[in-house]
């Protein structure tokens, strides 16, 4: 669907927007700036605004008849995701993804944009702009970072510490929150908090995370990050084990270096939990 050139030319676009809307206000936010949507954990900025604007008008011109599902649109009008059930090529747009890291000027935040069509991931594109890294993924053409190709190795083994970044659980039952926080040297893992998402995919697609885990389905969050860790060589699976996709809706599934570290992961987030008074 989309050209080299033109491929190219959405990563420029993602890089001058970026610069020009989030760079550009990176730290020098003032209050009147920033808004609570559901709450003070969900945060957006006029530079989210602005981002997601600009991207939109050019990101449709490109392809005629595509449409656009962009957080920020999306908390306007929740029925335009509607649109990646349907026959139009659809943008999926995080104009700043971890804005709270954004609003703290803490550089862990990213622009992700994702082409996709018949509810198939075609394109990805993961931009952090104070580092200035591009990781851009094709469908079936693997996935490159600042030009040159990221690879996953074959792990030796999965017997390691894993290094996993997990999301505040939401949509769990008590259950699956009590084992979701419960994750940690015990259970073989060294668990970070995530702040971003899209910070999260691409580290584990360049090799300096293990897995990163998520109980949130919002496109605009995980479908750049999918299709980079994917195209690396990782793995993205659901609880039962199976390929993750968005129509699974709100529930646990891990991102991996490779299938065998992502059905570890869901094993632990399955595991039947400890009796009271039982070791952990």
């Amino acid at each position: 669907m989309l050209s080299s050139g033109t491929h190219v030319a959405v990563e420029e676009l993602i890089r001058t927007v970026a610069s020009e809307e989030a760079l550009t206000r990176f730290g020098r936010l003032s209050d009147a700036e920033i808004s609570e949507k559901t709450g003070p954990l969900d945060l957006v900025t006029v530079a989210d605004r602005k981002v997601e604007e600009r991207l939109t008008a050019a990101l449709t011109s490109l392809i005629p008849g595509s449409l656009v599902i962009g957080e920020e649109a999306v908390a306007a009008d929740p029925g335009l995701v509607d649109a990646l059930h349907g026959d139009a090529p659809v943008w999926i747009i995080d104009p700043i993804d971890g804005t709270s890291n954004f609003v703290r000027q803490q550089p862990e935040f990213a622009t992700l944009v994702s082409l996709a069509r018949h509810g198939e991931l075609l394109a990805s594109w993961t931009h952090l702009p104070v580092p200035g890294l591009m990781a851009v993924a094709r469908r079936g053409e693997g996935a490159l970072l600042n030009g040159e190709p990221v690879r996953l190795p074959v792990a030796p083994g999965n017997d390691d510490v894993l290094q996993l970044a997990s999301a505040r659980p939401v949509y769990l039952t008590p259950e699956q929150n009590q084992r979701f926080y419960e994750l940690g040297p015990a259970h073989g893992v060294k668990a970070c908090a995530s702040g971003s998402a899209g910070c999260d995919y691409l580290d584990v697609a360049r090799g300096e995370l293990d897995a990163a885990t998520y109980a949130w389905d919002n496109p605009w969050d995980h479908s750049a990050g999918i299709l980079l860790v994917a195209e690396a060589g990782g793995a993205v699976l659901n609880l039962h084990g199976e390929p993750f996709r968005m129509a699974d809706g709100a529930l646990p599934f891990a991102a991996a270096r490779d299938e065998a570290t992502a059905r570890r992961i869901a094993g632990l987030l399955t595991a039947p939990l400890p009796s009271a008074g039982a070791p952990g």
